[in-house]
């Protein structure tokens, strides 16, 4: 399918790609680009028209007028751009899958408008990163703190202490794939934004998404198991919880088998 080349979506680099009755939106997250989505896409355009766009923080977006932090101080004005794509592709009765930060975007846009998603696939997704009382989102505020500090003072060094950290160091291409895709990010864009996803706390938003959920939940540095499980309690739809014994954040680089078994899974299609 030809996307008629609009602001928003030429802006976007929104394209469509695959077969399929039924469409899947995959939306990437913090310092990442479409781009990290290849391994799987070949199987999901046999069984769906995909979906695929770049964030206005992405490197891949060559306007960087487009990204304005204090528009993007909140998830809001993403899942305002996520609905506003939608709507110009016409796309609802969607399966969206959100990797990271997107996860929650994808729950505040089921929100907005539930017609949009049919189900949400929640990958490594985290409602709040700071510990508080008695949640545990797998840091403390000194961490996080550090982390700010990391990228506002030593900043190529953090991207590569990042990228270690998200991705599996036993799979060193994929490590280098994101941190290409880590260090093509504007560095103005990254402390604002990493404020943004960090300092975020959007648990009250979970008992108002109605929406089937599935959470990916890998053995993750950054979003411990115990999230998975205090949004599936909280989100009011049906929620599962799902497990792939990956090594951290992002199954779709290092176990794209195993990810891709699970959507089948869930989702009812043959690999």
């Amino acid at each position: 399918m030809s996307i008629p080349k609009t602001s928003l979506q030429a802006a976007m680099n929104a394209r469509i790609c695959g077969s399929g009755t039924e469409t899947m939106v995959l939306a990437h997250g913090f310092g990442g680009d479409q781009s990290l989505w290849d391994k799987i896409l070949p199987s999901l355009t046999k069984h769906y028209q995909v979906l695929l766009f770049d964030w206005p923080f992405s490197g891949a977006v060559k306007d960087h007028s487009l990204y304005d932090p204090l528009k993007y101080s909140s998830f809001d004005a993403f899942a305002n751009d996520l609905i506003a794509l939608m709507d110009e592709l016409h796309l609802t009765s969607s399966v969206f899958v959100g990797h990271s930060m997107s996860g929650m975007i994808g729950c505040i846009a089921s929100i907005k408008k539930p017609q949009l998603f049919n189900r949400l696939i929640l990958v490594g997704a985290s409602p709040r990163y700071i510990n508080i009382d008695d949640y545990e989102g797998g840091f403390d505020a000194a961490a996080v703190a550090s982390m700010l500090t990391s990228i506002e003072s030593d900043y190529e060094n953090w991207t590569t202490s990042f990228a270690k950290l998200l991705v599996d160091n036993n799979d060193p291409l994929s490590v280098e794939h994101y941190l290409k895709c880590l260090k093509s990010t504007n560095p103005e864009f990254v402390l604002p934004l990493a404020k943004t996803v960090f300092h975020s706390d959007e648990r009250a938003t979970l008992e108002k998404v109605t929406t089937p959920c599935t959470i990916i939940q890998t053995i993750d540095l950054v979003v411990p198991d115990s999230v998975a499980y205090y949004m599936q309690k909280k989100i009011k739809g049906e929620t599962t919880v799902e497990i792939i014994k990956a090594d951290r954040h992002y199954p779709q680089l290092t176990a794209p088998l195993e990810f891709l078994h699970v959507l089948s899974r869930v989702l009812g299609f043959e690999i």
